[in-house]
C-alpha cells in the first residue's frame, strides 16, 4: 500500500457500463435514446453482477435510461440494495448523431467526426460538450458518496462515454488527456479509491472477456 496515497476508511467508485443494446452491436451512436438491452446484453449484466456483488456494495445509483437502469437491477437484485435513478448520469446529448452508424456519420458530417477523432472540443451532432457532460455527472456521483459509509462502494451504473468523462475528472486530468482512457466494453466497470491527493484509478475495463469496446465512445 502506498502510505502516502492510504486514507483510513477510503471508499471506492465503481463505475460500470451498461450491457450491450442492438444499438451497439450496429453501431449506432445512441447518446440519450432510450435503447434496451438485448438479450446478450441482459447475459453480460448477470455475469458482471455476480462479481460486482462480491465487493459489498454500499450504494448504487444508476441513469434513467433504461439500458443503465437494467444493468443496475442485476446487481440490486443480488446484493437486496434500492437503485437511485439520477438523470445526471446519462449519455452525452448527441443530437443529429443519434441514431446513425459510424458510416452515416462520416458520410453526413465527415469535418464534425474528424475534429472528434482528434480530440478536439465539439459538440457532436450539436450536442454536449464533453466538459458538460462532466459537469453534470461529477455531482451526480459525488451526491450519491455522501450516502457510502466509510471503506464503503458506490457502483454507479452509467455510459462508457459519461464514465470516461467522470474519470478524467475525478482524477484531475486536463481535458487534453480524457482521451487517454480507452472506452469501456459493454459491462465493464472502472475503480476509483480515495486517497490523500485525490481519487486514483485501481482499475480500468475490468471485467472484459476478450469483449470489444462498441458504442458511442469507442
Amino acid at each position: 500500500m502506498d502510505r502516502a496515497a492510504h486514507v483510513h476508511g477510503a471508499r471506492q467508485v465503481v463505475l460500470w457500463r451498461h450491457g450491450r443494446t442492438a444499438w451497439n452491436l450496429e453501431r449506432r451512436f445512441q447518446g440519450q435514446t432510450d435503447i434496451p438491452l438485448d438479450d446478450v446484453g441482459l447475459a453480460q449484466a448477470e455475469r458482471a453482477a455476480r462479481v460486482l456483488a462480491g465487493l459489498g456494495p454500499s450504494v448504487i445509483v444508476a441513469s434513467d435510461l433504461i439500458r443503465a437502469t437494467r444493468t443496475a437491477e442485476t446487481l440490486a437484485r443480488l446484493t437486496n440494495l434500492p437503485v437511485t435513478l439520477d438523470e445526471a448520469l446519462r449519455e452525452t446529448y448527441a443530437g443529429r448523431w443519434q441514431g446513425l452508424n459510424d458510416d452515416e456519420i462520416v458520410a453526413r458530417y465527415p469535418e464534425e467526426f474528424e475534429a472528434f477523432r482528434r480530440g478536439e472540443p465539439i459538440r457532436r451532432g450539436g450536442g454536449e460538450l464533453e466538459v458538460e457532460v462532466a459537469e453534470r455527472v461529477v455531482p451526480a456521483i459525488l451526491r450519491a458518496l455522501e450516502k457510502v459509509p466509510p471503506a464503503g462502494t458506490l457502483v454507479v451504473a452509467t455510459h462508457g462515454g459519461a464514465a470516461r468523462v467522470a474519470l478524467g475528472r475525478m482524477m484531475g486530468l486536463p481535458y487534453e488527456l480524457w482521451g487517454a482512457l480507452g472506452g469501456l466494453s459493454n459491462c465493464c466497470w472502472s475503480i476509483l479509491g480515495e486517497a490523500r491527493r485525490g481519487w486514483r484509478l485501481l482499475e480500468h475495463n475490468a471485467g472484459t472477456l476478450l469483449e470489444p469496446v462498441i458504442g458511442d465512445d469507442e
